[in-house]
């Protein structure tokens, strides 16, 4: 089922009652709207004087919610995660802790093929130079060991922003848009690893003492051109700045189209197809990583 996402920007009072997520202002205390937390995937907590209760959290916990806080700059600070939210979990763990350096560079090279082709994808359907990508994604050796990815992405982004374009996270506009984009997608990844038995903490390229969720950015990346296609759209209209609407208009990010081989799916639930088969891979059932093909 595709879940709701919730973006909170006004000072609300938030709790729970009959498992049903309560909002209410503190003005009007009767003024009430309640949401089941079934229906609800991702929470972003905007505002800073939102007020929130220690049930709520944990039954957005119980139901695989993911809860974005976003500090004083607006922008995403932390995220509330569940840590036991499969069956099968401990399981799954020793998968990902047993799994090999062959495996780990044969799973990195299907990520890397996948994330250039679809950048090829969005150049083409953009009326750009996509086509010039072929060769980086169809000789992508284990583990990328010459750095296709790199080498790719330096004409990807000349194409996408121009000559003059370099990504960076504080960097202009619209790496603003790109940033954020970006960090709702890694929420949503990291939910979805979560729902399939994963740890997001045991990457498999990505590895850094300061994350915390290094397989999400593993497995995310093929995913980015979704981001970028609406950034870009966002960007050619003119806007510069992550105002309110930009932020609503970059969450539509969870309802775009992923298309896979047999089905179509929003991008949210094509997310857990992606994931449930890298638990397949770790496990020795399945050879390749389920990725949707930009169209």
């Amino acid at each position: 089922m595709l879940k709701r996402t919730l973006f909170i920007t006004t000072p609300l009072c938030l709790s729970l009652k009959d498992n049903q997520l309560v909002i209410c202002t503190g003005q009007i205390p009767e003024m009430k709207q309640t949401i089941p937390i079934e229906d609800i995937g991702n929470v972003i907590l905007e505002h800073q004087r939102i007020s929130i209760t220690l049930p709520l959290l944990n039954a957005l916990s119980d139901n695989n919610v993911a809860v974005i806080i976003c500090g004083e700059n607006y922008m995403p600070n932390a995220m509330l995660l569940n840590l036991d939210s499969n069956t099968i979990q401990g399981e799954v763990y020793r998968t990902q802790t047993d799994a090999n350096e062959p495996l780990k560079k044969r799973l990195w090279k299907q990520i890397i093929e996948a994330k250039i082709r679809n950048q090829s994808a969005l150049l083409n359907k953009l009326g750009k130079k996509g086509d010039e990508l072929k060769a980086y994604y169809t000789n992508v050796k284990s583990g990328d060991s010459d750095n296709r990815e790199g080498v790719a992405a330096k004409i990807y982004w000349k194409e996408m922003f121009g000559k003059d374009f370099v990504l960076n996270r504080v960097g202009e506009s619209p790496n603003n848009m790109l940033n954020y984009g970006y960090t709702l997608l890694r929420a949503a990844v990291a939910r979805a690893l979560m729902g399939s038995g994963l740890f997001p903490a045991f990457g498999l390229f990505h590895r850094n003492r300061y994350n915390a969720f290094p397989l999400a950015d593993d497995i995310m990346e093929p995913y980015r051109p979704f981001v970028d296609e609406l950034v870009f759209y966002l960007y050619a209209n003119g806007e510069r700045e992550l105002t309110k609407q930009v932020k609503a208009d970059l969450m539509h990010l969870f309802y775009v189209d992923a298309h896979f081989d047999k089905v179509t799916r929003p991008l949210e639930l094509g997310l857990s197809i992606t994931t449930a088969s890298l638990t397949k891979c770790l496990s020795g059932v399945n050879k390749r990583i389920v990725y949707p093909m930009l169209q």
